[in-house]
């Protein structure tokens, strides 16, 4: 067989240097030579790499620094009480290592500190971390500010070592600028060197821009300095702070710190990725199989401009793999609920796990998958008397199981004009246990099309019900035939069924030996000149329960064509019998109904 490709249409003119013969795009208008080739800016010199054939097995040690990073990215910043929440919230989540402020930077975060050293705020085994410049006095009034803490208690000073900055923020050279990191590492010493319960950590900030050899030249000279030891490691914070490579080039620099560090024993490799390419998660994930054991971040990504990575996307994402993530997420809308008071920004629909939508479909192919892997997978409980939740989650297009986060499956499937039989069947079997066969389902789902069509809206459970009754029930009052009594009786071992029908304004009166109501019924209407044949008939009930009603839906054929009907009752008898009068009054009041 011979397949040919259509001709594609593209503007003309030459293709760019590296593009594929097909891809003819045309060139933009951005000026994209301004900007250097951050991968010769930044060689890594790795001859081989371990990191692509590693897998994540384990959760590192998450710091959210919420408290300090986020908190410095606010346009209002968290005041003590918001504070306070946020703090309460990373505790009770499972949270050991906190970042809760930079105490020489403002009123609010020094007293903050001063709280927790003054009360129980933070339980025993929470690690406490405060942020401080490598200048003498903020590092003095660092220090100053954790006296009494009983908590152990990291203090993390940084330096930004990057080749932009050196020249163009700090005004040093390589050797003057490692004298200055020196200087600031002899300082933390001189005033929190003789304190038991305190760690160190040191960021050369904008790591990922800095030469590799000056990076590893840095660090070493403060793990000696601080006699980093594996009784009290130092904490070494690599920081994407402004991510400008392919995550692969941030996992091969840090592979190579982890491979080539002095004391490496004595060394937590912790990195502290940004989002400004919106590839943080990726950053993060592929430093850990580089060697990284720590992740600073923000939940949900808050931080400086694009933000620093999502901690609890990278937390998820382990649980979505079968890893512990170590931190409790199983209320994940009160979470998003605290860290929306406290940072006055509002999480996007389409946040990965917690965003309103990211478990919603309404696609109407997504929706019938999501609808039949539901259902086998109650199935397969019920098969192994099982509860639903030790049962292996394998759902078409939903990662994890909603209710794992704390979630009801009430917004899994929503109904709008892109929707299609599956999801309209979903919400009537949620909301009422009302299932209809397949036929039914799309012939329904067209008038709900239509419907959303019209108003271009998402519709609800309750008014796609109402849909249903519109277009397949007849009320009392609205009816062209009436069934106004039938009884049932045997003679001589044969079984008698007496109907009554009103038709305008006329009681008819017939009885049928032999048949069951049902069809005596049919054989009434058709002697009156409102025949119908039955194709098809389903019984199910409306909502839980032995008091609840039962619901009939007939498929019939009348002079115009095939169409549906239902009846509601408190018996499955009056319910059958009224979807029969249903499909004879709709077929007398619309003979060209066809489906």
């Amino acid at each position: 067989m011979t397949v040919t490709f259509p001709r594609i249409s593209t503007p003309a003119g030459p293709v760019p240097d590296g593009a594929a013969p097909w891809n003819r795009q045309r060139h933009s208008q951005l000026p994209s030579h301004r900007y250097a080739d951050v991968y010769a800016r930044v060689e890594v010199p790795l001859a081989e790499r371990d990191w692509p054939t590693r897998r994540l097995t384990a959760a590192p040690l998450w710091v959210p620094v919420d408290l300090r990073d986020g908190n410095q990215a606010l346009a209002e910043p968290m005041d003590p009480a918001r504070k306070r929440r946020f703090f309460e919230l990373m505790v009770a989540m499972g949270y050991k290592e906190i970042e809760v402020g930079y105490p020489s930077a403002s009123r609010t975060d020094h007293d903050f500190v001063r709280l927790i050293a003054e009360t129980d705020l933070a339980p025993d085994d929470v690690t406490i971390v405060v942020f401080t410049p490598a200048r003498r006095d903020l590092i003095e009034r660092t220090v100053a500010s954790i006296q009494g803490i009983r908590n152990e208690v990291v203090i993390h000073l940084y330096t930004a070592t990057a080749p932009v900055w050196r020249d163009v923020v700090l005004g040093r050279g390589r050797d003057e600028l490692t004298r200055l990191i020196l200087d600031g590492g002899r300082d933390v010493l001189e005033f929190a060197g003789d304190l038991p319960n305190v760690r160190f950590e040191f960021s050369p900030e904008v790591f990922n821009l800095t030469e590799p050899d000056y990076a590893l030249e840095v660090c070493d000279a403060m793990t000696a300095l601080w006699q980093a030891s594996p009784e009290r490691p130092v904490i070494l914070n690599l920081p994407a702070t402004v991510e400008v490579a392919t995550p692969n080039v941030y996992a091969d620099q840090i592979e190579y710190m982890h491979k080539n560090l002095a004391r490496r024993d004595s060394v937590i490799l912790s990195v502290h990725p940004h989002n400004d390419r919106g590839t943080g998660v990726a950053c993060a994930e592929l430093a850990v199989l580089a060697g990284a054991e720590r992740v600073e971040g923000c939940l949900f990504g808050n931080g400086e401009r694009t933000g620093n990575v999502d901690i609890a996307t990278l937390a998820l994402n382990l649980h979505a793999q079968g890893v512990d993530p170590m931190i409790d997420f199983s209320d994940i809308d009160e979470i998003r609920r605290t860290v929306e008071y406290c940072n006055r920004i509002d999480v996007h629909p389409r946040h990965p796990y917690v965003g309103d939508l990211v478990h919603t479909a309404f696609s109407g192919t997504h929706q019938d998958a999501i609808r039949k892997g539901l259902a086998e997978h109650r199935a397969r409980a019920a098969t192994e008397s099982r509860p639903e939740r030790d049962i292996a989650w394998r759902v078409p297009y939903l990662p994890i199981d909603p209710a794992d986060l704390g979630r009801s499956y009430d917004a899994v499937i929503r109904v709008n004009s892109q929707s299609g039989k599956g999801g309209i069947a979903y919400l009537l079997e949620s909301a009422y246990e009302v299932e209809l066969p397949r036929r039914l389902q799309i012939d329904l789902a067209g008038r709900v099309q239509q419907h959303t069509d019209d108003s271009g809206d998402e519709i609800t459970a309750a008014e796609i019900w109402a849909i249903f009754q519109d277009s397949y029930c007849v009320t009392a009052g609205d009816a062209t035939i009436e069934l106004a009594g039938y009884e049932t009786s045997e003679s001589e071992g044969r079984g008698r069924t007496r109907i009554v029908l009103r038709a305008r304004g006329e009681e008819h009166v017939s009885s049928h030996d032999g048949v069951g109501p049902v069809e005596a019924l049919t054989a009434a209407l058709t002697a009156l000149g409102a025949g119908i044949e039955v194709l098809d008939l389903h019984q199910s009930s409306i909502g839980p329960g032995s008091d609840s009603d039962a619901l009939t839906v007939v498929e019939y054929r009348h002079a115009g064509g095939v169409g549906w009907a239902a009846g509601r009752a408190g018996s499955v008898l009056a319910a059958s019998l009224a979807a029969v009068i249903a499909a004879a009054d709709l077929a007398e009041r619309e003979p060209a109904l066809t489906s």
